[in-house]
């Protein structure tokens, strides 16, 4: 099983440079970059967690909060990551759907966490 710490390290490190960000950076794009990463995230957990079942969408609450749903959203990925058959590194049961593997389980969540703060300029 692949270490989930890299994308607990990667989604806290995000987080907390959205929130350090102004209202203007948030209103730019910032917050929009950082929901659709946690809606993703978010999304992935739930397959994991869930197949079959249709997906929850995560609700805009606003850019103030974003960077909490990124955090919470990543650790609820990396927690379903540790306890899905096959372990983090992704296989059977590891967020792919019918049953494929997950495209790289830990490692493409953190890339995707970097994608998304190389968009976000920070």
């Amino acid at each position: 099983m692949d270490d989930v710490t890299p994308l607990l390290t990667a989604v806290d490190r995000l987080a907390d440079r959205l929130r350090a960000l102004p209202q203007s950076r948030l209103r730019a794009g910032a917050a929009a970059e950082g929901l659709a990463l946690a809606r993703e995230l978010s999304l992935r957990a739930q397959r994991l967690e869930e197949p079959g079942t249709p997906p929850r969408i995560m609700p805009d609450a606003g850019m103030f909060v974003v960077a909490d749903q990124v955090a919470v959203a990543g650790h609820d990925l990396a927690h379903a990551l540790e306890r899905a058959p096959g372990g983090a590194g992704g296989g059977p049961a590891a967020g792919g759907v019918g049953g494929a593997p997950a495209a790289g389980g830990v490692a493409e969540a953190v890339a995707l966490v970097g994608e998304t703060a190389g968009r976000c300029g920070v």
